[in-house]
């Protein structure tokens, strides 16, 4: 038995990531006796959205899952690690080295926040005073669970401290729809306490819970509450200060992110790390083999876009040019992506390479960009403009307020090259045509930020972009009775059998 993953273990290391948070947390056990001051509440808080920053979460483990488990990204280097490779062609069982690496990792998330949340009512002080602290803690737990209902189905729940490891480990699933409602529940909260703005935006604002309970709603279906928040977002957007970055190549520069009123909820990782705490993958995990042009190294062509993307995505869009890489520099000389495999030395692939993780690393700790300064938006203004017009669309047919949604970010997307591509919606689309049509757009702005296995997921497009009109053509083994859904770890049933049953087809 590997007790070192057991799901209840209740560890809640404090780890570095979050250059902006102002509190360095130094472990934390348990809450009883801990918590004096709203100090100690904020360090509870820090510890989870540290552990966002570690490997197993969106260093590497879940976010190239999620990348790879799209449409749009496939495995580019043939030896790398199966695990891996499963997710792209869905052959996982329900021993895959990436969701083991990273299931843990959730729970520490939220075992931080529980503890945050716990402690609070230790520390007497007043509601207004600690409540707005507290709040971010019940947005990180929101966030957590978001990620693995929407992945896993039923997961086990847990809204408190572990003290009682013995009754914790004979836990059972929660059902989905009930983890959607506490979900709603933390982040209400998180809302109504929230200030409208924070010092930096790797610490959750109002807009954050504001733009999350949009998603959420989105996902779930409920489109007028999915309008209703999302509005709320934009009709507050002086207040909570946001806008769309004026240069859509800008949103991937760590050394000008910062300045940025586009993104609304940032995971910050600074230039250094502490083994796998704070390390950031995604420039390596993406950038061309052997590649000279960024001075990295060159990156491993794990995960790199199928040549499907590049062929229907139209050239005259400015994010294009942003979000690929189709010319690589070896050995002094500039070769296009049709010789990448043959100019490095065998292991990379003749496509164009993802450009958003590789141009503008900023500071990095190590070789291939690993460790980067980046700041990977978890939510932008952007998604919040098209949450809006997908929602109101379905509520509203044809509204001419849901297309100038659409249009604020094509006018962005034209102005990066002087276009006249991507042209405005015009009011009037069919229900269908307009659904179709913003689900391209999320696909186009928001390529390779993690956002596109969601969409497949939540609006059952498996059938569709896996077969032979997509852009990987057909993925024979992808089955829409099982892989909307990951597998429950094999260990995790084996010892507990209250998380029985398996998610179906595993």
């Amino acid at each position: 038995m590997k007790t070192c993953k057991f799901l209840f273990a209740f560890i809640a290391l404090a780890i570095m990531g979050c250059s902006d948070l102002e509190e360095e947390p130094v472990g934390l056990l348990a809450p009883d006796g801990f918590f004096q001051s709203t100090n100690d509440i904020q360090t509870a808080a820090n510890a989870a959205f540290g552990h966002m920053t570690h490997e197993d979460f969106w260093g590497r483990k879940m976010s190239l899952t999620l990348m790879l488990r799209s449409d749009m990204v496939a495995f580019g280097d043939p030896t790398t690690s199966q695990r891996r490779i499963d997710h792209d062609i869905f052959t996982v069982q329900a021993d895959n080295g990436m969701i083991d690496g990273y299931w843990l990792r959730v729970y520490q998330i939220i075992a931080a926040a529980n503890q945050a949340i716990a402690g609070a009512d230790d520390v007497d002080v007043d509601e207004a005073i600690k409540n707005p602290i507290t709040a971010q803690a019940y947005f990180a737990r929101a966030f957590a669970y978001f990620h693995l209902v929407r992945q896993f189905g039923d997961i086990p729940y847990i809204a408190e401290t572990v003290t009682d490891l013995a009754a914790a480990s004979s836990i059972s699933k929660t059902p989905a729809a009930e983890v959607y409602a506490n979900i709603i529940s933390d982040l209400e909260f998180a809302k109504l306490w929230l200030p409208d703005t924070q010092p930096a935006r790797s610490i959750p604002a109002k807009s954050a819970a504001h733009s999350y309970l949009a998603l959420v709603y989105l996902t779930m279906g409920e489109y007028g509450n999915a309008y209703t928040e999302a509005k709320g977002v934009i009709d507050n957007e002086g207040a909570y200060g946001l806008g769309l970055e004026t240069d859509f190549q800008d949103l991937f520069d760590a050394t000008k992110i910062d300045g940025s009123s586009e993104p609304i909820f940032v995971l910050d990782f600074i230039g250094a790390s502490n083994g796998d705490d704070g390390r950031d993958y995604q420039a390596a995990l993406t950038g061309i083999r052997d590649d000279q042009q960024y001075g990295l190294g060159g990156g491993w062509s794990v995960g790199v876009p199928a040549l499907g993307v590049y062929d229907s995505w139209d050239g005259r869009d400015y994010r294009k040019a942003v979000s690929l890489d189709t010319i690589g520099l070896f050995d002094g000389e500039v070769q296009p992506f049709t010789v990448f495999k043959e100019s490095g030395a065998g292991r990379a692939v003749n496509r164009p390479h993802i450009a958003k993780y590789t141009r503008g690393t900023g500071v990095t700790s190590t070789g291939n960009g690993r460790g980067s300064q980046q700041n990977y938006m978890m939510m932008r203004y952007a998604e919040v403009l098209l949450i809006a017009a997908e929602a109101l669309n379905e509520t509203s047919p044809g509204s001419a307020e849901a297309a100038g949604y659409v249009n604020r970010v094509r006018a962005r997307a034209r102005a990066g090259n002087g276009s006249a591509f991507p042209a405005d919606v015009t009011g009037g689309m069919s229900q269908g045509d307009f659904r179709d049509m913003v689900l391209e757009e999320r696909k186009w702005e928001l390529a390779f930020e993690y956002k596109r296995w969601y969409d497949i997921a939540r609006r059952q497009l498996g059938a569709e972009v896996f077969g032979a009109s997509g852009l990987e053509g057909v993925k024979e083994n992808f089955d829409p009775g099982r892989d909307y859904l990951f597998p429950i770890l094999a260990d995790e049933l084996a010892r507990n059998p209250n998380l029985q049953p398996q998610n179906p087809g595993y």
